[in-house]
């Protein structure tokens, strides 16, 4: 069973974000949240407040202690948001364009253990 959680209009760089993804994707989650902790990039803390609600949705979804099942990180992305646009002063009554970028994270976490669906 899969778990996922989604975070919109991040206020960072797609590229500054795909960094710290890279280093997590695929990998254990306990071991990933250690990897985040211990990043000393700002979207880190984000990524590992999202990582934690995405273990939290597979517990309540499966309502299930998730230690036993072997939860790893299945698929991590970073998509481009929306872009903010705004202007600054430059000499000689010119101005230059600042592009405030955002993006949106998404993480599936799935069990390496199978996990038999609850009939209601």
């Amino acid at each position: 069973m899969q778990a996922v959680a989604k975070l919109n209009n991040n206020p960072t760089s797609t590229r500054k974000t795909r960094l710290v993804v890279d280093l997590i994707r695929g990998l254990d989650v306990n071991k990933a949240l250690g990897i985040l902790k211990f990043t000393k990039k700002e979207s880190a803390v984000k990524i590992e407040k999202l990582l934690l609600s995405a273990i939290n949705n597979w517990e309540q979804k499966n309502e299930l202690s998730p230690e036993d099942y072997g939860l790893f990180v299945k698929e991590i992305w970073v998509d481009g948001g929306k872009m903010l646009k705004r202007f600054q002063p430059a000499p000689q009554g010119r101005a230059h364009r600042i592009r405030k970028r955002s993006n949106h994270i998404t993480v599936v976490i799935d069990s390496k253990v199978a996990v038999e669906p609850k009939l209601a």
